[in-house]
């Protein structure tokens, strides 16, 4: 199953269990920055328990692979799962919506975009950029993911807002991060 087939069926059926979601990771900052390829995508879903049997439904076996005592135990502590596709061994990361300030903030923001011929709940490119930042910091510094913040950053410079992304990275603690962006950013 390609990807974009994966994404498809992924967003059917958070669309059919009347799951609010966003499209974050890799799949935003290619959407916004620099495309590159990947074999997983990210999802921020609101979800409690009794929408999981129906999520599920939708990624059968032997076709896919989840636990689902492990994503009742993910939607009971708001944590995370996955969903693999077994053939390509494509994996879709669904991470729950948590009460953290930032976590609220950057889905309130989220927006609405038309790509492989289905509409998507995305990610703010202000968002996308902090949330790689901040996963950037956590990994140790990780070169991949502070590249795409930065691309996104150059591709959206214009339409960013700076005040919002100043008040999010003193927050986060990445502050220097979004500096050095700033210092490395090719804009016009």
């Amino acid at each position: 199953m390609s990807q974009q087939d994966l994404l498809r069926r992924v967003i059917r059926a958070l669309d059919a269990a009347a799951i609010d979601y966003m499209i974050t990771g890799s799949i935003a900052s290619s959407l916004q920055g620099e495309p590159r390829a990947t074999h997983d995508l990210d999802v921020v879903v609101q979800v409690d328990e009794n929408a999981v049997a129906a999520l599920l439904a939708a990624f059968p076996s032997p076709e896919f692979y989840h636990d689902e005592s492990a994503v009742l135990d993910a939607v009971r502590n708001r944590s995370g799962f996955n969903v693999i596709e077994t053939a390509e061994g494509d994996k879709v990361d669904f991470w729950l919506l948590t009460d953290d300030a930032f976590d609220q903030s950057r889905f309130a923001r989220k927006y609405e975009e038309a790509v492989f011929g289905i509409r998507l709940k995305v990610s703010a490119p202000e968002d996308t950029i902090l949330q790689k930042l901040r996963w950037s910091d956590l990994s140790g510094g990780s070169e991949k993911l502070y590249g795409d913040a930065l691309r996104v950053y150059e591709v959206q410079h214009a339409r960013l807002d700076q005040v919002y992304l100043d008040k999010w990275s003193k927050s986060l603690g990445v502050e220097d991060l979004l500096a050095r962006i700033r210092d490395e950013a090719e804009v016009i």
